[in-house]
């Protein structure tokens, strides 16, 4: 019961944080097209915009970690 709850907080929260993350990044730079073309290379995060991008990943990672550990109990 409370693994699901915690589950969620962090998935979605994790992809608020992920995408106060890029939008941090838009803000500095106003470099849209980035963001649009995730799968190429060119953001340049700085050392505080790529820490925000990370931990909001693991939550979210650490999330659907969580629901394979209650589906397998």
């Amino acid at each position: 019961m409370y693994l699901a709850i915690i589950e969620q907080f962090l998935f979605w929260g994790g992809l608020l944080v992920y995408l106060v993350s890029l939008a941090m990044y838009a803000g500095r730079t106003k470099d849209y097209k980035s963001l649009i073309e995730f799968w190429k290379p060119t953001i340049n995060m700085t050392k505080r915009e790529f820490n925000v991008n990370r931990v909001g990943l693991t939550m979210m990672v650490v999330a659907v970690a969580i629901r394979i550990i209650n589906f397998l109990i």
